[in-house]
């Protein structure tokens, strides 16, 4: 996919970012108009659990709002899109909605790349298969099942704001992984997954406020900062692998 208006300079995950940072500004507006509360003080997640049957549906429709919020930002080369019914059996975040048919089917053309973890770190991959996405998803699912079972009167600014950055951070590896694996867009990747490991910090020094106001009990924090702390970890291990093959292929 190419993107008009973009020069033909290779960008680095520092052009991507800064690009990344003015998308934001101007979805942020967008967020606001789709919200229930035209003040915007009511956090999107909130609706989405209201509207949603379970926590999963919850967080699958934040992360799918997040990133065609951001999407509509990009600007795309018409050429790309010839098609319109080309995703039309197909869920761009979370698979194909149909199958993929028998074995022989599979062995003879590249599907089989993506029901394979072999292969998520490649465009041939999907998204499904990448462990540190599906950590931060189920990491997400708990903060929405925690937060059910946090009364109103002690739902403050903090508390918002640790259960909005839990989820982002699954949205941006997600919008980081629908950009690919190839030189020209592994600098987004980069960048998104930047923000991804900027909110897991986040999230973790809210974490820490949270238990002082006794949010959670004993047993709750050290299972749930624990898993936080290595996704944290595994986040940034995963950026410098980004950074590796970015810089391995224009050297």
């Amino acid at each position: 996919m190419s993107f008009d208006g973009f020069d033909d300079e290779l960008w680095d995950e520092h052009k991507w970012e800064a690009h990344l940072n003015e998308v934001e500004k101007k979805s942020e507006q967008l967020r606001k108009f789709i919200s229930s509360d035209y003040k915007g003080t009511v956090p999107r997640w909130i609706t989405l659990l209201k509207e949603s049957l379970s926590e999963d549906d919850a967080f699958e429709a934040f992360v799918e709002e997040e990133l065609l919020l951001d999407e509509a930002y990009f600007p795309e080369d018409d050429d790309d899109w010839d098609d319109e019914d080309e995703f039309d059996d197909e869920d761009f975040l979370f698979g194909s909605t149909e199958d993929f048919g028998d074995e022989d089917d599979l062995d003879s053309g590249e599907e089989w790349k993506s029901l394979s973890e072999d292969f998520a770190l490649s465009d041939y991959g999907s998204l499904d298969n990448l462990t540190l996405f599906n950590d931060a998803r189920l990491f997400a699912v708990d903060i929405l099942k925690w937060s059910e079972s946090i009364p109103s009167k002690k739902q403050e600014a903090s508390f918002f704001e640790f259960v909005s950055d839990s989820l982002k951070i699954a949205a941006k590896l997600a919008g980081g992984y629908s950009f690919g694996f190839e030189p020209e867009y592994l600098g987004a990747n980069i960048a998104y997954t930047k923000k991804a490991l900027s909110f897991a910090n986040q999230s973790l020094e809210l974490m820490q406020e949270l238990k002082t106001e006794l949010l959670f009990n004993k047993q709750q924090y050290a299972e749930l900062n624990g898993r936080l702390f290595e996704l944290r970890n595994d986040i940034g291990i995963y950026v410098q692998t980004l950074r590796d093959r970015f810089y391995g292929r224009i050297d």
